[in-house]
C-alpha cells in the first residue's frame, strides 16, 4: 500500500521514530487513525503558511525519510562479516607480503614500538584503504573491493574507534546522552536498549554509576566503560580499533568479551601483554610495516591466565588503597 493511504497509526507502530518528523517540522499528530494524506489534507493553511511549508513538501519529505530508515535498518555495514588486509610497503619501501582475512567475533591484536606504525594500520583500516593512502594497502569488505559511497559516507562508519582518551564536556545525565544517541541510530526499543548499555557499562567499571549520573561527574574509567558498552550495543560499526587502553581503569577481558558477544571485529594496538594475549592473533609492525602474524599458542595462554592473576591482585590493592585500607 501507498504510504500516503497507510493510517498514521499503523506507520507509527511499524516505525515509531517516524513521530520524530512531525515534532521536527512543527505538525502536531492529534489523531493518527487518519492516512498521512487525510491528515495533510486538514492541516490549517494559516499553519502551513507560518511554518513556510507546503502539503506536497511534507508528503515528499515524509515518503523520502521512511525510505531512509529502511536504509539504515539494511544498511551492509550490518552485515560486514570479515575484512581483508592486503599488504602495501613499509616506511623503508619494502613489499608488505600480506594478504589476511580478519572475521566477524575474532580479536586481532596490534603489537610494536612506539612509532611503528600501529596507529598507521588502523587508520588504514577505518579510511577502507585502495592504494591511496601512504602504505598503499588495500583493504576489503566480505572479500570485495567496499562501494565508494561507503567509503565517503557522513552517515554511515564502517569503524567505531576507543581510546583511553575520553572526557565528556556535555551537560547531560548518562541515561539523557544514550537516549539521544539511541534516537539517532534510530532504535525502535531505545528504553531497554539504554537499560542495558548502563548495566554492561557497570559490569565493565571499577567504580558504579546509574542513568541518573551526569556524564562530566564520571570517572576516566566510568566513562571508557560507558563507549564500550555503548559502540558495542549501540553503535552500528561493525569493526572496533582499540588505540592504547591499557591505563582505562576497565576490566579489559569483560570488555573484550562484549565486544565480541557482540560479533565485532575487533583490532586493538597495545603494549599491555594481557591485551596482546587476548587475541586470537597478533600483528608484528616494524617501519610502518606488518613483519609477523602470530597466532596465539596453547601456552601463552596459559601464560595469559598467571599473568590475570597477578593483574586481578594488582586491581584489588588499587581498589583498597583507593577505599583508605591498609595493605598486608
Amino acid at each position: 500500500m501507498n504510504v500516503v493511504e497507510m493510517k498514521l497509526r499503523d506507520i507509527f507502530e511499524k516505525q515509531p521514530v517516524a513521530k520524530d518528523f512531525f515534532d521536527s517540522i512543527g505538525i502536531e499528530i492529534t489523531d493518527d487513525n487518519l492516512t498521512l494524506n487525510q491528515y495533510i489534507e486538514n492541516v490549517d493553511e494559516e499553519k502551513l503558511e507560518d511554518l513556510g511549508l507546503s502539503k506536497e513538501f511534507i508528503i515528499e519529505n515524509f515518503k523520502e525519510f521512511l525510505n531512509n530508515l529502511q536504509d539504515i535498518e539494511s544498511n551492509e555495514l550490518q552485515q560486514v562479516k570479515s575484512i581483508t588486509i592486503i599488504g602495501g610497503y613499509n616506511k623503508l619501501g619494502e613489499k608488505e607480503d600480506i594478504e589476511i582475512e580478519i572475521k566477524a567475533g575474532e580479536i586481532v591484536s596490534i603489537v610494536g614500538p612506539t612509532g611503528s606504525g600501529k596507529s598507521r594500520l588502523l587508520a588504514d583500516i577505518e579510511w577502507m584503504a585502495q592504494g591511496d593512502t601512504p602504505t598503499k594497502r588495500h583493504i576489503l569488505l566480505n572479500g570485495e573491493v567496499p562501494d565508494r559511497d561507503l567509503r565517503f559516507s557522513s552517515e554511515f562508519k564502517l569503524v567505531a574507534q576507543l581510546s583511553q582518551n575520553m572526557n565528556f564536556v556535555i551537560d547531560l545525565s548518562v541515561r539523557e546522552f544514550l537516549i539521544l544517541h539511541a534516537e539517532s541510530r534510530y532504535v525502535q526499543n531505545k528504553e531497554e536498549i539504554v537499560e542495558k548499555v548502563i548495566e554492561k557499562a557497570n559490569h565493565l567499571a571499577g567504580e558504579s554509576f546509574t542513568g541518573d549520573t551526569p556524564l562530566t561527574s564520571l570517572s576516566g574509567g566510568q566513562s571508557r566503560a560507558l563507549m564500550i558498552a555503548d559502540t558495542a550495543i549501540l553503535s552500528k560499526s561493525p569493526i572496533i580499533l582499540i588505540d592504547e587502553i591499557e591505563n582505562a581503569g576497565i576490566d579489559r577481558k569483560k570488555a573484550l568479551d562484549l565486544l565480541v558477544e557482540e560479533q565485532k571485529i575487533v583490532l586493538m594496538a597495545t603494549h599491555d601483554p594481557i591485551l596482546a594475549l587476548m587475541g586470537d592473533k597478533r600483528f608484528v609492525i616494524s617501519h610502518g610495516g606488518i613483519v609477523k602474524i602470530l597466532e596465539t599458542t596453547k601456552e601463552e595462554r596459559e601464560l595469559l591466565k598467571k599473568l590475570e592473576e597477578l593483574d586481578k591482585t594488582l586491581l584489588e590493592y588499587r581498589n583498597r588503597l583507593r577505599l583508605g585500607e591498609r595493605l598486608s
